[in-house]
C-alpha cells in the first residue's frame, strides 16, 4: 500500500510556515510607507499613547511631561498686572512676584532673622503655588517637546491667581472666564483628543473650596473650574482637596525656605535638632472669626493659662509682630516643642509647614486638616510626626492641652521630632533657578509629579481594561 503524500506533521509544518511568511511580511508592511500614509503620527494614532517610542535604558522612560504652550494671558500676563493680583491682601503683591514667585530676599540682621540665610529664604506669599510651580517644572529632568513620548501633560494655567482678581465686586461669568476660556482651548489641541485630558494636569493655587461655586448668583463665593465638564478628566494640585471628590489632590503651602542644593538642606536640618526648645506648646494665628465651631478661643485661653510653657503670636494685634515675617514665625516655632494648628475657614493652614519647617511638631484638631490631605508628601502613620487632640474636647473643655502634651514620654517626643525634621525636605519647594539643584532629595514638586504620574498610569490602565 502506497503511503500519502501529506501526513498530518507536514500540513502541521506549512501551516506554521504560513504564519511564519506572514508575520514577516506584516511586520515589513507596517514600517513601508504605505502603513505610515494610513496611520501618519500627525494623526494622533497611537495604541499606546502614553509611553510611546521611549527606549528600554531611558532614565526618563515613562516619566516625561510636556509642557502646553498655552496662550500668556493665562500665565505671565496676570502676573504684569500685579498690582490688582489680591484685591484683599495687605502685601504688596507686586514684590510678591520677585524672584520666580519666591518673594524678596529675608532681611538679615542680628536680631530674629539672624537664624535665616538670605540665600535661602524669601518672602514667599502662599498664593504664589501656581509661579513656583511653573518655574521648577521649566527644570524637571524629564521634559520633552514631543508630546507623543509625555507620560503626563503640564498645563501652566495660574488658576488661583486668575480668580483672585475677580473675587471681590464681579459677577460670576467674569470669574469663571479664564477656566471656560482655557477649556476651550485645550479641547482644540490634538493633545487633549489622546486620553480627553486624563494625562493632563494643572495647579490651582487656592484651596478647593474657592473653585467649587454652584450657583450663578453674582454675592457667592468663587468659581465653577472643578466643576466645569471638561475639567473632570484633570488631575488638580491644590493647597486643600476635598475629601469626597478624588479630582483634585492637596499639595503644601509654599513656606519661605527654598534651598538651592542639598547642603542647605542638611544644615537647616541640623540646626533645628540642635535648637533649644523653652515652650512646650505656642500658638501662631489671630483669634479667628466668631464661628460656632471655631476652638481658637479656647486655645488662647489654654495658652495664657500655661504660663511659661505657652506662647501666643497673635497675628491679629501690632504690638506682637507681624506673622507674615518669616524671621518672627520660626523664631516662636522653633522655640517650641509642639505647635497648635487648629483649623479656620477651612481645615488646613499654612502654618502646619511652616511649624514641620522649625522642626516643631504639630498638634492636629481636625483629621482632616492634615491627614485627609497631602498623602502624597506626609507620612499615612500620621503618629509618627504628630499628635491629635480632638476638636469637640477642646470646645466642651474635656481636654486639657498642657496636661495632654506633658504627658508625652520624652522619648516619644525625641521620634516624633526626628521624623518632623526628616519630611522637611518633603514639604519645601526648591529655589527654581537654573543654577539650583537638589541632588538626594525630593522636594514638594518631585513629590507632586510622582504622584500625577501614578495617578495617570492607573487612568491608562482603566482605559485599556475598558
Amino acid at each position: 500500500m502506497e503511503k500519502p503524500i501529506f501526513t498530518f506533521g507536514c500540513i502541521r509544518q506549512l501551516r506554521f510556515a504560513f504564519c511564519i511568511c506572514f508575520l514577516l511580511w506584516f511586520l515589513a508592511y507596517i514600517c513601508s510607507d504605505d502603513y505610515a500614509t494610513l496611520f501618519p503620527r500627525e494623526s494622533g494614532f497611537n495604541l499606546f499613547p502614553l509611553y510611546a517610542e521611549t527606549q528600554p535604558n531611558d532614565p526618563c522612560s515613562s516619566r516625561y511631561i510636556y509642557i502646553h504652550d498655552i496662550p500668556t494671558r493665562f500665565n505671565s500676563e496676570i502676573l504684569t498686572d500685579c498690582r490688582n493680583l489680591l484685591e484683599s491682601a495687605d502685601s504688596d503683591m507686586c514684590r510678591a512676584v520677585l524672584n520666580m514667585g519666591l518673594g524678596p530676599h529675608v532681611t538679615r540682621s542680628r536680631g530674629d532673622g539672624a537664624l535665616l540665610d538670605s540665600n535661602s529664604w524669601f518672602v514667599t506669599h502662599s498664593h504664589l503655588l501656581e509661579v513656583i510651580f511653573h518655574n521648577r517644572m521649566k527644570q524637571y529632568k524629564c521634559l520633552t517637546n514631543d508630546s507623543s513620548l509625555a507620560s503626563a501633560i503640564y498645563v501652566p494655567f495660574y488658576a488661583g491667581l486668575d480668580l483672585g482678581r475677580y473675587l471681590w465686586g464681579f459677577n460670576v461669568s467674569t470669574r469663571d472666564s479664564g477656566a471656560i476660556d482655557l477649556f476651550k482651548w485645550l479641547h482644540e489641541e490634538p493633545e487633549w483628543e489622546r486620553m480627553k485630558g486624563r494625562d493632563h494636569f494643572f495647579i490651582a493655587g487656592r484651596t478647593t473650596w474657592d473653585f467649587r461655586s454652584l450657583t450663578n448668583i453674582d454675592r457667592n463665593w468663587g468659581n465653577k473650574l472643578m466643576y466645569l465638564p471638561q475639567a473632570k478628566n484633570v488631575t488638580i494640585l491644590s493647597l486643600e482637596s476635598s475629601h469626597w471628590i478624588k479630582r483634585d489632590f492637596a499639595i503644601p503651602y509654599p513656606t519661605n525656605f527654598h534651598p538651592s542644593n542639598d547642603d542647605q538642606v542638611i544644615e537647616w536640618q541640623n540646626k533645628m535638632r540642635k535648637q533649644k526648645r523653652k515652650y512646650l506648646f505656642s500658638f501662631v494665628g489671630a483669634p479667628g472669626p466668631k464661628q460656632p465651631d471655631s476652638i481658637r478661643g479656647e486655645i488662647i485661653s489654654q495658652c495664657q493659662e500655661a504660663g511659661e510653657k505657652c506662647k501666643w503670636l497673635d497675628c491679629k494685634s501690632s504690638s506682637s509682630g507681624n506673622c507674615d515675617d518669616p524671621s518672627k514665625v520660626v523664631k516662636m516655632f522653633r522655640s517650641s516643642t509642639f505647635c497648635l494648628q487648629p483649623r479656620r475657614d477651612t481645615p488646613t493652614r499654612r502654618s502646619i509647614f511652616d511649624s514641620i519647617l522649625a522642626g516643631c511638631i504639630p498638634v492636629f484638631f481636625n483629621m482632616r486638616s492634615a491627614y485627609a490631605q497631602y498623602a502624597w508628601h506626609l507620612p499615612k502613620e500620621y503618629a509618627k510626626y504628630s499628635v491629635v487632640i480632638l476638636e469637640s474636647d477642646v470646645k466642651h473643655a474635656s481636654a486639657d492641652i498642657e496636661k495632654t502634651l506633658s504627658a508625652i514620654p520624652e522619648e516619644e517626643v525625641v521620634k516624633k521630632r526626628e521624623e518632623v525634621i526628616r519630611l522637611i525636605p518633603n514639604v519645601v519647594y526648591a529655589n527654581p533657578s537654573s543654577s539650583s539643584k537638589l541632588e538626594t532629595f525630593e522636594d514638594a514638586v518631585d513629590l507632586a509629579i510622582k504622584g500625577v504620574l501614578e495617578r495617570v498610569e492607573k487612568l491608562v490602565e482603566e482605559m485599556k481594561e475598558k
